[in-house]
């Protein structure tokens, strides 16, 4: 975020072993004083086997599929990675005609490599040589499939888990639908397709969450949230890059979710003018030359400022009192959360403003696949939650429970967010604002804590609520939550 701008992705390049690293790709041949929140189990669970608690990863026991890669080694990341493809393909096999056009045409060839094989091992995907190549893709040249076994995949499982190699497979076989599903097509900008293709993703994972997948099986904790933390360290970094194709941390877990919630006939109405409609007036580029790096301080100025705006687009009948010494102390019947507290009874938010100041300071995001989006709006967020405790008790709600008042909580504060990106905001959200509240609310979910820090633990049901919030506003936040 910044006045008058508040400055409140896999990745496009970056050095893995001094390997290039891109993204992937659908690849088209063409010519401290207070207690800590705490988890509480999660109350969101699917009608079928998902669970909170569960198993996610490949199911033990089960035999390998029966498909091959063209210059696979036949190790783990090779077996895991045919496995997904196998479980994809019979999903789609099933499903494809209740959504799209015709019969499904299934990818033709599957293609392995390591990166870090000399010049001489390499082998060629989609007319091009993989010698050094960290990527997976889809070839639209011969209808395949390929992925780097040596260096690409085994990150993603090191970070994310077995479900995050299974993302980026869907992903891809996504590209592979949308052609001949005609959603898609030679002038459908690439943005638009990569959301279609993480939608799709959206819709096979869930039918992996529901228990119906023969190789695998994903809980609703850490199973989901490693596939959304892939998602998010596999964004476009830069807002003013006029490469990107991926869509911003934000826009990528959106689409994924509109996949998982609502199904194939919701990729199906991803298009420019649904994308152009969902951004509204969220800010996607950088206004003026160096807006990243005139992000707000989070100090004492700054919090009185988004207070300021919090009242002017939240008034309610008594303003809370803003104390910047510390968290409140000693409030009855409520545990205190850090940095921020809110306590009901004296109608007052209390501030750790060095400690949330340490929050929004960059940490991590230099790290390869990295799902930390490091800036201010990652601590403003938490200020902006305590805020919405004391609308809640304004409007008469409950100040307890992670599923409810918790989760509304940061469905209120995303409501808000969307406020600061009208152009008469000031402070005002900045490109990669959004972001940032996504990488803090997929890490520990602070801004979802209700009055006592409890927290639902399912990362993906708390980016679910904040994304009502930014996409549907506060009446949507105060009947999901009720």
């Amino acid at each position: 975020m910044r006045f008058a701008r508040l400055r409140v992705g896999v990745i496009a390049a970056l050095v893995v072993f001094g390997i290039t690293l891109t993204a992937c790709d659908a690849v088209t041949v063409t010519g401290e004083n207070a207690a800590a929140p705490t988890i509480t189990e999660n109350p969101w669970e699917l009608a079928a086997a998902a669970t909170s608690s569960g198993t996610s990863g490949p199911r033990p026991g089960v035999p390998d599929a029966p498909l091959t890669a063209e210059n696979g080694d036949g190790g783990a990341i090779d077996r895991l990675s045919l496995n997904a493809i196998a479980d994809i393909e019979e999903y789609w096999k099933a499903e494809y005609a209740k959504t799209f056009p015709g019969t499904l045409k299934p990818v033709s060839r599957f293609i392995s490599w390591d990166a870090k094989a000399p010049e001489q091992k390499s082998v060629k995907f989609c007319r091009s040589d993989t010698y050094q190549v960290v990527n997976a893709a889809y070839c639209s040249g011969d209808h395949t499939i390929g992925w780097d076994r040596g260096v690409l995949l085994p990150e993603v499982q090191k970070k994310y888990g077995a479900m995050a190699v299974v993302m980026v497979l869907a992903h891809e076989y996504g590209h592979a639908i949308q052609g001949q599903a005609k959603i898609a097509g030679f002038l459908t900008p690439v943005l638009v397709q990569e959301q279609q293709a993480d939608c799709l993703a959206g819709v096979f994972l869930r039918h992996v969450a529901e228990g119906n997948s023969k190789h695998f099986t994903m809980n609703m904790t850490d199973g989901l949230d490693g596939v959304l933390g892939v998602t998010v360290a596999i964004r476009d970094t830069d807002p003013s890059d006029p490469d990107n194709v991926h869509g911003s941390a934000f826009e990528r877990v959106t689409a994924v979710q509109l996949g998982y919630n609502d199904g194939a006939a919701a990729c199906k109405k991803i298009d420019r003018n649904e994308l152009e409609s969902r951004r509204g007036t969220l800010p996607t580029t950088f206004e003026i030359e160096d807006e990243e790096q005139q992000q707000l301080p989070v100090d004492v100025a700054s919090l009185t400022s988004v207070s300021q705006a919090l009242a002017k687009a939240f008034p309610i009948r008594q303003t809370p009192k803003f104390d910047y010494s510390g968290v409140v102390k000693n409030c009855p019947k409520v545990t205190a959360t850090a940095p921020v507290s809110y306590c009901p009874t004296s109608n007052t938010i209390g501030t750790d403003v060095r400690t949330l100041a340490k929050r929004g300071a960059s940490a991590g995001e230099d790290e390869v696949l990295s799902d930390t989006v490091a800036g201010d709006y990652n601590a403003f967020i938490v200020f902006v939650s305590r805020y919405m405790l004391a609308v809640q008790q304004d409007r008469g709600l409950k100040l307890t429970g992670a599923d409810t008042a918790g989760l509304r909580t940061a469905c209120l504060s995303g409501a808000f967010t969307t406020e600061l990106s009208e152009p008469s905001s000031d402070p005002r959200l900045s490109a990669k604002d959004l972001d940032e509240a996504v990488s803090g609310l997929l890490s520990d979910g602070l801004a979802a804590a209700d009055v006592d820090g409890k927290i639902v633990t399912s990362g993906y049901q708390r980016l679910e609520a904040f994304r009502t919030g930014v996409l549907d506003g506060e009446r949507a936040c105060l009947t999901k939550f009720a």
